[in-house]
């Protein structure tokens, strides 16, 4: 499917964004891949795969990253060719855009990066799909300004994030009047379920969190109509080498899926 038919796909049917925080080996991405579309499908959501290739912004230096560009887009693209499914990833810098838009669908933009111009400019190039996350310090009002960026590079085919806001130190809270107002962009708007449940740096040299807020935080966006959901997912989160604390258990997901359908 090629990202405009893909793009007003999305804009139809509700959707779910899910896969593990971060690559850690071919195996598990297939599993992962399989089990999350046939609950998908079961449901009638729209499925995209998403993890990410590399992880630069842990809180640590020693923190594991993941596979690296080229053997993550690699696993990517068979989950794309075996499954038959759109693919999601993150991109850090405006280098790593071509070899993205050869493969990924939909290009996210990290929070912590959404002002990054180079980097908008340089998605909004490779014409896929960009999902930008709305940064943890930023009013969702103050997305049209990442949203021009794109849309006057040449490419309207926009997504916005919520993933919760900074209101003190080392958590985060959200405020639903954000979707609302995001929503009056026209785009379509996806609620970032696990990371929204994270608290930063609160385990040190990483971030934790609590998975037990996540079945609310997708019912209550549910309440204020999102048009996609975004959860990680692990086979044992418990065991995961980045964001444990806050991704949902492969075994459970049914269950939340079937709360908001």
């Amino acid at each position: 499917m090629n990202s405009e038919k893909l793009y007003q796909k999305l804009k139809t049917n509700k959707f779910i964004i899910g896969g593990p925080c971060v690559i850690e080996s071919e195996d598990m991405i297939m599993y992962l891949a399989q089990n999350i579309k046939q609950m998908s499908e079961d449901l009638d959501f729209t499925y995209i795969f998403k993890a990410s290739f590399d992880k630069a912004n842990r809180t640590s230096l020693n923190s594991y990253r993941g596979v690296g560009i080229d053997e993550g887009l690699r696993i990517l693209e068979k989950v794309k060719d075996e499954f038959n499914l759109p693919v999601t990833t993150d991109i850090h810098e405006s280098s790593q855009a071509s070899a993205l838009g050869e493969v990924i669908d939909i290009i996210q933009i990290p929070a912590f990066l959404c002002r990054q111009t180079d980097l908008l400019v340089a998605t909004a190039k490779t014409n896929k799909i960009v999902n930008i996350k709305k940064a943890q310090f930023l009013d969702g009002k103050d997305m049209i300004h990442p949203i021009i960026k794109v849309r006057d590079s040449g490419n309207s085919k926009i997504m916005l994030t919520e993933r919760g806001s900074m209101f003190g130190l080392g958590n985060l809270v959200v405020d639903f009047r954000q979707i609302i107002d995001m929503k009056e962009f026209g785009y379509p708007i996806i609620m970032d379920v696990t990371h929204s449940t994270q608290k930063p740096s609160a385990l040190g040299a990483t971030s934790g969190g609590d998975r037990k807020y996540a079945p609310y935080m997708a019912k209550l966006a549910n309440a204020v109509g999102v048009d996609g959901f975004f959860f990680e997912v692990h086979t044992n989160p418990l065991e995961a080498l980045s964001d444990g604390a806050n991704m949902i258990y492969l075994k459970d997901f049914r269950e939340i899926l079937e709360s908001i359908r």
